[in-house]
């Protein structure tokens, strides 16, 4: 688990006035950073496009290039010329050294992205929006200075961004790499020193990720138990019960020591491993939602009896009844973007289309768990969040591969598993993520199914 953090101008600050560094001894500690991630990928000798901004992300490229003259050929281009104190000193030592700015683009071996960095809260110039699609057709290794040009502040495009195979960021992480609309774009993340320890740079944040060595599974460390210590958790299967029958057999094979499925058709065809049932009482915890449609609308006010664990999904958050379990502890929301925009309005907050909803993940998320501080929100996407109580923790793990329809059953599965086996809500919703993320990632990745991913949990370690 790392921080990330919404902003950092207040860290810089912090080494200015408390450490006596100075904006100058920032600098150089970044752009070496970004010089040794060219010596080790990019053959000495070979061409070097810079291309810097006017402010101090274009300082930094312009320190790079210094750095780099004399083991490479470096073609340093400055298309909106240079602007603040720092840019004009880094290019006088920049021609010091024999450097030269072009204005023809040469090929290069190695492409640097240093035009604008973090704080963009506005649309690019067209003739920087012509540059980055020039720049992105670039056959090169691509390296983009502390964030790619033409991400805001909330990770969105504005309106296109770099296409960076490694992205070195400066001091801290910053949240807007974690964004949806981001992920194609950052590729590999590198964080730079700057001349103190990170501890000492960094502040607090509600902010968190998760990375894959973080994953916890549930290993039975105990040999003396029997099935009924490691839980037992009821899937409410409905209009489409493959949905439910698919969690059902995630969630046994994540660890559930009895798994029953809770259907009022006795003709339904399940796994032999998986129990049937006609009552929602006897499980230690219970995951419905999933393919549900108005099945069990009648027994609702008796499923909100129960005080025990749930994770809840899909056509629930279509339904009011919804803000009584908002009422209720031990409490896992798992919504798609389209159903979280449901949820949002059920709950108060107010309309949001889905695009509203993938502008603003962050924010929305933490607000929605600022006024729910006792429920568990996993905001799914390409980077799956998980709010409780105002912080933030984010999945960047998964790929492409599990947009397929199921991939949200298995998940709901994984996480009812842990549930029912003890587990705190957050923490049992954080690994589950992680575990569904690691094994999501599959070749080839359009032929990953529910099936196969259940099947993968088997043995997930060697994915880690």
């Amino acid at each position: 688990m790392k921080p990330v953090f919404k902003e950092v101008y207040s860290f810089d600050k912090k080494c200015y006035e408390k450490y006596r560094l100075t904006e100058d001894i920032l600098m150089e500690h970044a752009a070496y950073e970004m010089a040794l991630e060219i010596y080790q990928n990019v053959p000495k000798g070979s061409v070097v496009n810079i291309v810097s901004g006017p402010g101090n992300n274009g300082a930094d490229g312009i320190t790079l290039g210094r750095i780099l003259h004399g083991d490479y050929i470096v073609n340093l281009y400055l298309p909106l010329g240079v602007k603040s104190d720092m840019a004009k000193l880094q290019l006088e030592r920049f021609k010091a050294v024999g450097g030269e700015i072009k204005e023809e683009y040469h090929k290069c071996e190695c492409l640097v992205d240093a035009v604008f960095g973090s704080g963009l809260k506005r649309d690019l110039p067209k003739e920087i929006v012509c540059l980055i699609k020039k720049m992105n057709n670039v056959n090169a290794f691509k390296l983009a200075c502390d964030i790619p040009t033409g991400i805001d502040d909330n990770g969105n495009l504005r309106p296109v961004a770099f296409k960076a195979d490694v992205t070195v960021t400066m001091g801290a992480e910053k949240l807007s790499l974690y964004a949806d609309a981001a992920k194609d774009y950052i590729g590999r993340i590198k964080l730079a020193n700057l001349g103190v320890s990170f501890s000492k740079y960094r502040g607090k944040t509600d902010y968190y990720v998760w990375e894959k060595r973080d994953l916890t599974l549930p290993y039975r460390k105990k040999q003396n138990t029997h099935k009924r210590s490691y839980g037992h958790l009821g899937v409410l299967v409905g209009e489409k019960p493959g949905a439910g029958i698919m969690a059902a057999m995630s969630a046994f094979n994540f660890g559930a020591g009895l798994v029953s499925i809770v259907s009022h058709d006795d003709k339904i065809n399940i796994p032999y491993e998986i129990m049937h049932s006609h009552h929602i009482e006897g499980f230690s915890a219970l995951a419905f939602g999933m393919g549900l449609n108005n099945h069990f609308d009648d027994e609702m006010e008796n499923i909100l009896k129960l005080d025990i664990p749930m994770v809840i999904d899909a056509d629930m958050f279509y339904k009011d009844v919804i803000k009584e379990f908002l009422k209720k502890d031990k409490i896992v929301l798992t919504p798609h973007p389209k159903e979280f925009a449901s949820l949002l309005k059920i709950s108060g907050f107010g309309e949001y289309s889905v695009s509203d909803i993938q502008q603003n993940r962050f924010e929305l998320a933490q607000k929605f768990s600022e006024k729910y501080p006792k429920t568990v929100l996993l905001l799914k996407g390409a980077n799956k969040i998980i709010a409780f109580n105002g912080k933030l923790n984010i999945d960047p793990n998964g790929i492409a591969a599990l947009a397929k329809g199921g991939s949200g059953d298995v998940l709901a599965g994984m996480i009812g598993a842990l549930l029912a086996q003890g587990w705190h809500p957050l923490k049992a919703t954080i690994h589950a993520s992680l575990a569904h993320s690691i094994a999501g990632n599959y070749e080839p990745d359009y032929a990953l199914t529910p099936m196969k991913l259940i099947k993968r949990l088997d043995e997930i370690e060697r994915y880690i």
